[in-house]
């Protein structure tokens, strides 16, 4: 019976990533595909419409899913948690379990995202790269997994949703390659021909640069800001009760 809710539990937390991270594509996609159609001949507001539709999609999926998978949508992320807890066999292999939902959600969202302004499914053709471009990939995806690593570590994840969502909104608009910051996310985007595509030959070098990234935002995180010993915790609230209740 222990297996078998075990069991229940990873699959639950994969559906919702499976499901997050496809709505957060779908809100990437479909707001990039609807910005070029609305404002076609001003790149700047087709920017700003699909960052802050991004933005408020991806706060408002952190809330709904926090409480069933901790809202990773993104593999990194996923990874960096999974390295902080404790070795085993099954950690890893839930990791990769949702890790995989992820990917196929990513794909699932992007499609879906076609599907729904009725463009045709195809690879797509907008070429990303460059040593800047690359270098941005590592500093954003750095600043988000620092920015949660920040939360989690001071016990301020109920702050996650609007910080994340507020970041990658402003990153958008700091980095010169608007900010994937997602393994999954870039992987579905090369699946939608349209504003917000990548091409399959620009994909692996943004792969790498996130890789770098959230390594690099994971040791910042444990370096700045000093998880709280429990037992500290345990020592301090004990002699306060002893001060206050001779």
């Amino acid at each position: 019976m222990h297996l078998i809710n075990s069991l229940r539990a990873v699959l639950r937390v994969a559906a919702a990533e499976f499901i997050g991270t496809g709505a957060l594509v779908l809100a990437v996609v479909g707001s990039g595909i609807a910005a070029s159609r609305l404002s076609p001949s001003d790149a700047g507001l087709q920017l700003l419409e699909n960052s802050v539709a991004t933005a408020l999609a991806l706060a408002v999926l952190i809330l709904v899913f926090a409480p069933v998978s901790g809202a990773h949508f993104n593999p990194v992320v996923t990874a960096v948690d999974a390295i902080g807890a404790p070795r085993t066999w099954a950690g890893a292999g839930r990791a990769l379990l949702v890790i995989g939902a992820q990917i196929i959600g990513a794909i699932g969202g992007a499609l879906l995202a076609n599907a729904l302004f009725e463009v045709p499914a195809a690879l797509s053709t907008t070429e990303r790269g460059g040593a800047g471009v690359w270098l941005a990939e590592v500093v954003a995806t750095a600043g988000l997994v620092l920015v949660i690593g920040a939360l989690v570590r001071t016990g301020r994840t109920a702050h996650a949703p609007w910080a994340v969502g507020a970041y990658i909104g402003a990153a958008y608009w700091f980095t010169s390659s608007t900010s994937f910051a997602n393994p999954a996310v870039t992987i579905g985007r090369m699946f939608s021909d349209t504003f917000a595509g990548i091409a399959p030959t620009s994909v692996l070098p943004f792969l790498a640069a996130q890789i770098v990234g959230a390594a690099t935002g994971a040791l910042l995180a444990r370096l700045l800001f000093v998880q709280p010993d429990p037992s500290s915790a345990t020592m301090r609230a004990d002699g306060l009760a002893s001060q206050t209740h001779p």
